[in-house]
């Protein structure tokens, strides 16, 4: 794993050592992704120069080091990633005449030779891992970037004048001395609406995110190119639908299992320590139990909790361990460990990011990477599988909108309006010992005030847009409004449920779970896998009927099915609370202060962007518990200790100073 920068830079005409000069001082900002080795490769005439920082995974001898040419000359690449299925590529290429004549045993390699022998995009078509890229043609003068299927690993591009520039985050971006950020204001009504900004967007004007499964080619005769996709998940689904699954239940949960367990062999290639996240969840003990039937050692596993009985899964994550009989370490998050994370939050994302747990994924990436150097995750599950409640619900949900005239549907809408959404969470205190387990839910009256919501929605996207958005209209907190265009998507699904899970998997998944997961662990050197999405995995669940994933208004149910191969049945059976944090009560007690003065009035008004008194009027509505405020103001937040980050000098040595503390940390 590792963090790449670059810049294509035609008309520069400078020195070699200039050039790796910029490049270098764009990766050092990348320290964190990358704390075991670096390098800089630059030619002049082309104006092109290329730069990493390391993680060494594979092959930790100088042989893995980057940038890497071919064994031709003709390409030049820096990489952050990893091919799962290189050994099988690498006997492939091996064995043909003539052989490719490898050094060393990197993945890395691997790529280069796929490039020699067969082009660049048929070889991506190959690959089956997380990447991201950038590879110089020497013989064409074109610089490729390129990104993983299912967007595991970031890259952002800019276009500056007659120059071109790239990394892995924003900083490094920022690090180049042609780079002028300015805050573009659609994206700051897009973060408002996910908590996320979607790619292609960044926070800044002048940047883009490449997408998931796309490449994008520029020359020094033209940086204009747009980019172009390599792979479609719309045809992985398409494809899957046309060739269903016709095994009986028990033959399905057998395939599922033997395909997952191959994913999750594979990503347990490593010449450094390895572990696994384990949340108590279906997701990750699938894999972990998947883990420690294929190894021949205690699998460490790791998990957070905190003393918020509706958000704690520390308790069931150490069952499914001790059932599994795994190494297992766990961290109780208090309010100071919380504290003491947020001051790096801005740094750590590079742009707004309002998903509140990222809190505890950082905590737990922290607490894996004293031990380990690399861990798997059970992302991906939901967005497969159908795990979340707006899959579960989607179906009746929508027909049964359908059903209601458009008079009936804005008369309950007032109704549940009626009451706040605080006094709604003390009813639904007052009855929780009589509601069956299968109905209980976290935050009832924010969802009840989230149906009031959609409850007059026209179609199944509408209804995605409103179940998925915080603010459903930014103009009532943008000091100046944006029109936003609705997500894309596609025709042709027969159910609610499916289309949302589309939805989920191009959308939120590499927007927000995805970034959060890349970011966290990378703060501090630790590489997170992802079995889940493997190709073959999701084809597979695209091809199942959707009551092998939907079932008895429960999600993932062939997931269950195999999970109960491994684990008991009583251990897993249990309402899911989430990977999350206390963030209303810590804002009402011990980040108040902090909170505070991000919210101020008078600073609210000086920067421009949100209009003072709508903010101040939930802040007190929410410190008096009149209306439970947290996810809205915490993207507020968020968004407010950004621009403070933002708005600092970008200091090199800073960013060095803090990976080395972060590393020495974990």
């Amino acid at each position: 794993m590792c963090g790449i920068s670059g810049f294509l830079d035609p008309d520069g005409g400078n020195s070699p050592d200039e050039l790796r000069s910029v490049a270098m001082r764009m990766a050092d900002t990348l320290r964190h992704r990358g704390p075991n080795d670096a390098g800089a490769w630059a030619d002049p005439e082309a104006g092109i120069a290329i730069a990493m920082r390391r993680l060494a995974i594979l092959d930790l001898s100088p042989a893995g080091h980057q940038p890497m040419e071919s064994s031709s000359g003709r390409y030049v690449i820096v990489y952050n990633g990893e091919i799962y299925n290189y050994p099988d590529l690498r006997n492939e290429l091996f064995s043909k005449d003539p052989p490719y004549p490898f050094r060393g045993t990197s993945d890395t390699e691997v790529i280069l030779a796929a490039f020699e022998r067969w082009g660049l995009e048929p070889s991506l078509q190959r690959f089956n891992g997380m990447f991201a890229f950038a590879v110089w043609d020497r013989s064409e003068r074109t610089l490729t970037l390129a990104r993983d299927r299912f967007g595991e690993k970031p890259l952002y591009y800019a276009r500056l004048g007659r120059r071109f520039v790239f990394g892995s985050e924003l900083k490094a971006l920022r690090a180049h001395p042609a780079f002028l950020p300015e805050i573009d204001l659609s994206s700051v009504a897009l973060f408002l609406r996910y908590s996320c900004i979607p790619a292609p967007h960044s926070i800044h004007r002048n940047v883009a995110k490449l997408p998931p499964a796309t490449l994008l080619k520029v020359s020094t005769a033209n940086l204009d190119s747009t980019p172009s996709s390599y792979w479609s998940f719309h045809d992985l689904v398409r494809n899957a639908g046309s060739d269903p699954l016709h095994d009986n239940e028990q033959e399905a949960v057998e395939q599922l299992d033997n395909l997952l367990r191959d994913a999750v062999r594979i990503r347990m290639r490593s010449d450094v320590p390895l572990g696994a996240f384990l949340s108590g969840g279906i997701d990750s003990s699938a894999v972990v139990s998947l883990m420690q039937t294929q190894s021949s050692s205690r699998v460490r596993t790791f998990s957070i909790g905190n003393h918020d009985r509706e958000l704690n899964e520390a308790g069931e994550a150490s069952s499914v361990a001790s059932h599994l009989g795994t190494d297992h370490t766990e961290l109780y998050v208090n309010s100071e460990q919380a504290i003491d994370i947020i001051p790096s939050l801005p740094r750590i994302y590079d742009e707004p990011f309002g998903d509140c747990s990222q809190i505890p994924t950082i905590l737990v990436s922290r607490l894996a990477r004293q031990h380990v150097t690399v861990s798997l995750s059970g992302d991906g599950g939901d967005e497969l599988f159908g795990g979340y409640t707006r899959h579960i619900w989607a179906g009746t949900l929508h027909g049964r909108l359908n059903r209601w005239p458009p008079m009936f549907r804005s008369i309950a809408a007032k109704g549940i309006q009626t009451l706040a959404a605080a006094t709604w969470d003390s009813i639904y205190r007052a009855c929780q010992p009589i509601t069956p387990v299968g109905w209980r839910q976290r935050m009832p009256g924010y969802k009840l005030h989230k149906l009031a919501s959609i409850l007059e929605s026209p179609d199944v996207h509408t209804l995605y847009e409103k179940l998925a958005a915080h603010w459903l209209d930014s103009a009532e907190i943008l000091s100046q409004p944006t029109q936003l265009r609705p997500l894309n998507s596609h025709p042709g699904f027969s159910h609610a449920a499916e289309e949302m899970m589309y939805l989920d998997t191009v959308g939120y998944l590499p927007d927000d779970i995805l970034v959060k997961l890349d970011r966290a662990t990378m703060s501090v050197g630790l590489e997170g896998r992802v079995p889940m999405l493997d190709p073959r995995v999701a084809t597979f669940a695209w091809r199942l009927p959707l009551h092998m994933r939907i079932r008895d208004r429960q999600g993932k149910w062939i997931l269950r099915q195999l999970l109960y191969r491994y684990v008991p049945r009583e251990i897993v059976d249990r309402p899911k609370s989430g990977f999350g944090v206390p963030i209303a009560a810590w804002l009402r007690g011990p980040l108040r202060d902090w909170a505070e003065s991000l919210l101020d009035e008078r600073r609210l008004r000086q920067d421009g962007y949100f209009r003072a008194e709508s903010v101040r009027k939930m802040w007190r509505e929410h410190l008096s518990r009149k209306t439970t405020w947290e996810y809205h103001l915490w993207d507020i937040l968020m968004f407010q200790t950004w621009l403070d980050e933002s708005r600092a000098p970008l200091d090199v040595s800073a960013f060095r100073n803090s990976a080395t503390a972060a590393l020495e940390t974990a």
